[in-house]
């Protein structure tokens, strides 16, 4: 392990008013968090000679008119050092290394102020130090920038609005603006993670975690070169409605934005820095950071992949039925699933009674538990698709009427909003269901803060604009550029169910949207190379099985590729162009790689490979796949001496290899 860097800290006098200043560095010693004490508390962040954040005040302003940070009397400090291994069973590493410097200040008035310096980043949060009840009117996050730094940022996907309430309902999901800070939308709200680009090829990425009991963070453009926290208020009225009568509807809200119980910590506000792109594939803060596991007993906690039937429109053919949502068409998906390995398959919208809200009101059409029965039968089992309001209607019913009819998870849908409220609800879902032995999978989603950490099964979060999108989405929109920029924004908070494994694929001048055979964007390889670049440990055949099929060769890999890993190795990449990436799972590696359109030959070092004798199964983009993007060629070969692989990767392309020892 390397060595700790001891903290500093200094006291600086001012002429005209005392200024207390401490200094929290990194264990490298490269990451330096600057905190002054004044009328307020300021902070910034250096990274060696790159001033990350110029001095930015935080503050919590409490409903009955004190303010936390506001002529702040510093009581005490503390320091500690902390190095230990963090073990993360279900995750994209069986190990972590938890290294990092910490400073806590503690103020009169009862809350105090911790700080964290990491090699990768620096994360401050909050906290209550009294036993009574508050209540949260605002928190100050007010992010200053001393240049006009370029930024990659989601907004909130909206048309044209102009309110931030309209804007608190939304799906979290949209592509990337470039924008400098200067030429952010003032009406708009972005949400997180989101990246400012720095000076000397650094990126800073800003998220959260721990985010529990208190609404989520959006950030919108301040004054001058700033980034301002926004926050939804406390839903005072919420009615039923939405998207089949699935979705609560706030009419109303309170003056405040969280109501809490006192003694306790708030989310940590997360900046990680890079100096190099690709840091940025493989980062652990947001995990780190998250409280660690309430499930003592997680070995029930099954990922895996999931035969899925909702992308692909229940489109089925070559059989003697009609496919749709019967019974018939799901054990088709089971007899899939089990010849070709796939743990699980979901019953996605449609089993339950439309616009009931009731998922104890079945379709004729469908019998779970025979359904259930005849899974277990070829060793595959059953989640359920559910709208949020059905879920939380009468949560501990349905969690325990189908967790002993044996279903071992739900996907639950439509949340649409991260105020305190519909945070909670996270929480509860996850508890309840770990209580039954249920695996949870949340989309309508906002991003991951950690919760898989503390609810390991938690397994999966949307919060993404994912292979969906395709149904309906436009010929301009560019899900290519976007697969190469998501992974080091949106996947550095946690994992994600972005549905690939297309089997009709498209280049750029064919794609269409058609909701019954939709295709993707890009080749064939660029599917595959998905499911070993991109994090998800219940992950999709999004595809119907007529079409896995017929592509005898890309099933089977797809089917034995792991979901969760013990390695994870951020090989090479630049944001919005390509990534490499490389995962470990016992003995076998897989290396996947993206391209966005422009053709791209490259090598790959795989130095990182312990010293034997290798085999390689390669597939790669065909030469004719600019213009058929299905086409593909499959390579079984032993690894070069020098332990590099070159591909080329065609416009929109991809690649994906195991490698194992002979």
């Amino acid at each position: 392990m390397k060595t700790l860097h001891m903290f500093i800290f200094s006291t600086l006098f001012a002429t005209s008013l005392m200024a207390e200043s401490y200094v929290l560095k990194s264990p490298d010693g490269k990451l330096q968090v600057n905190v002054e004490i004044s009328d307020n508390i300021r902070f910034s962040v250096n990274h060696e000679q790159t001033e990350v954040l110029a001095p930015s005040p935080v503050s919590m302003t409490l409903a009955d008119g004190r303010v936390w940070g506001e002529k702040p009397g510093l009581k005490s400090k503390k320091t500690q050092s902390v190095n230990q291994i963090v073990s993360s069973p279900l995750y994209k590493k069986k190990e972590i290394p938890d290294i990092y410097n910490e400073l806590t200040l503690n103020f009169k008035g009862n809350y105090s102020m911790i700080f964290r310096a990491y090699d990768q980043g620096v994360a401050y949060r909050f906290a209550a130090t009294s036993k009574d009840s508050i209540y949260i009117q605002d928190e100050e996050v007010n992010l200053h920038f001393s240049h006009n730094y370029p930024t990659i940022v989601p907004y909130v996907r909206q048309d044209n609005p102009q309110t931030f309430e309209e804007q608190f309902f939304n799906s979290f999901e949209n592509t990337y603006t470039h924008s400098k800070l200067s030429d952010l939308d003032k009406k708009r709200l972005m949400f997180l993670p989101l990246i400012v680009e720095l000076n000397d090829g650094k990126k800073l990425c800003i998220t959260e975690a721990d985010l529990e009991s208190y609404p989520g963070l959006y950030l919108n453009k301040g004054e001058s070169q700033s980034l301002q926290g926004v926050f939804a208020p406390y839903p005072k009225q919420v009615k039923q409605g939405g998207h089949n009568m699935l979705q609560g509807l706030v009419t109303e809200r309170e003056s405040y934005i969280a109501k809490c119980q006192g003694n306790r910590n708030f989310p940590w506000r997360v900046f990680v820095v890079s100096t190099n792109d690709k840091e940025l594939l493989d980062n652990d803060l947001v995990y780190l950071l998250a409280e660690p596991s309430r499930v003592k007993d997680i070995s029930w906690i099954k990922p895996g992949k999931v035969a899925w039937e909702w992308w692909n429109d229940w489109n089925i053919y070559g059989v003697d039925f009609k496919s749709g949502i019967n019974n018939e068409t799901y054990k088709y998906y089971i007899d899939f699933a089990s010849e070709n390995g796939i743990e699980y398959v979901i019953l996605d919208e449609g089993w339950a009674v439309n616009k009931k809200a009731d998922l104890l009101q079945v379709i004729p059409e469908i019998d779970i538990q025979e359904l259930i029965n005849y899974g277990k039968s070829r060793n595959v089992g059953i989640i359920l698709w559910a709208g949020y309001w059905a879920i939380d209607r009468d949560m501990e019913k349905v969690f325990k009427t189908y967790s002993d009819m044996g279903v071992k998870g739900f996907k639950v849908d439509f949340m649409d909003r991260d105020d305190q409220a519909m945070v909670d609800f996270y929480y509860r879902c996850a508890e309840t269901a770990a209580k039954h032995h249920l695996m949870i999978d949340y989309h309508g989603a906002y991003k991951p803060t950690g919760l898989h950490r503390t609810y390991p099964n938690v397994i999966n979060f949307e919060g993404v604009y994912g292979l969906e999108q395709v149904k309906w989405a436009p010929p301009s929109i560019d899900m290519v550029t976007y697969d190469v920029t998501m992974p080091y924004i949106r996947m550095l908070a946690g994992p994600l169910d972005y549905t690939q494994g297309a089997m009709r694929n498209a280049t750029r001048e064919n794609y269409r949207p058609i909701n019954s055979e939709p295709m993707s964007q890009g080749t064939r390889c660029r599917q595959l190379a998905e499911y070993v670049v991109f994090e998800s440990p219940l992950n999709m055949l999004c595809d119907s099985p007529s079409n896995y099929l017929r592509e005898p060769e890309c099933t089977r890999f797809i089917s034995d590729i792991p979901t969760v890993w013990d390695q994870t190795l951020a090989v090479d990449g630049t944001i919005g162009e390509y990534i490499v990436m490389a995962r470990k799972k016992d003995d076998v590696w897989y290396v996947g790689g993206l391209t966005n359109w422009t053709k791209r030959n490259i090598t790959i070092d795989l130095s990182f490979l312990d010293k034997g004798n290798y085999e390689v199964e390669l597939f790669s983009d065909g030469f004719n796949a600019d213009r058929a993007a299905r086409d593909y060629k499959r390579d079984i070969f032993p690894l070069p001496e020098n332990q590099k692989l070159s591909v080329t990767l065609m416009p929109g392309g991809g690649f994906a290899a195991k490698i194992k020892e002979k």
